[in-house]
């Protein structure tokens, strides 16, 4: 309800939430490894196109860490304004409700439709950017720590220096439709929690 007017400048940014096999590739732990760190009492999808879950904060962290290491890229992970503008579909959007349409059946996993587990990346339609699961599928952590909006003009905010949760975004498999809204902020994301829903993607920045 809070207006803000945000600029961002460019970026690259995943066109998928990072998967199990990619994941294994640049940490060398499984979604069953990671399970048993979590103390998990289960796995909610499993293969190497199905995205990584149970990853902290912390974690996604070490993987930006390691891979723009072993790429000579920098990777990172996407800042709240930045995933908002991709999954609001950059100047393409339609200013739709879910990334990608109205129908949040048409473009992610969700509590109605998932059957209580995730799905391979790119199953469902993807938003005017060619981009897949920013609705459903899995919370995706950003790197902000999350605050309480307040109104006014930004140019690339990255949130608050301190805080106590970390922003998660765009919904997953065991959450109602309103949870799934490109808008939605989840503030419940400590940063060394693992979770069932917990994921993410990557942000690269221009050469």
């Amino acid at each position: 309800q809070t207006v803000r007017y945000v600029t961002v400048s460019d970026f690259y940014i995943g066109q998928f939430e990072i998967t199990q096999a990619q994941w294994q590739t640049v940490m060398g732990t499984s979604v069953y490894q990671q399970q048993s760190k979590a103390g998990g009492s289960s796995t909610y999808g499993t293969g190497n196109d199905y995205p990584m879950y149970y990853v902290s904060w912390e974690e996604a962290k070490e993987f930006c860490r390691r891979l723009s290491q072993q790429t000579g890229k920098t990777y990172r992970l996407p800042t709240e304004a930045e995933w908002e503008y991709a999954a609001r579909g950059g100047k393409k959007t339609q200013n739709t409700k879910y990334a990608g349409g109205y129908s949040l059946d048409y473009v992610g996993w969700y509590e109605s439709n998932s059957g209580s587990s995730t799905y391979a990346v790119g199953t469902k339609a993807a938003n005017e950017l060619g981009i897949y699961d920013m609705s459903g599928n899995l919370w995706e952590w950003c790197n902000d720590w999350y605050a309480v909006y307040q109104s006014g003009y930004y140019i690339n905010p990255t949130g608050p220096a301190t805080g106590n949760f970390k922003v998660l975004r765009g919904g997953s498999w065991q959450d109602y439709p309103t949870q799934n809204r490109v808008y939605y902020r989840n503030n419940e994301g400590h940063p060394e929690s693992r979770n069932n829903v917990y994921g993410f993607r990557l942000v690269m920045e221009k050469l």
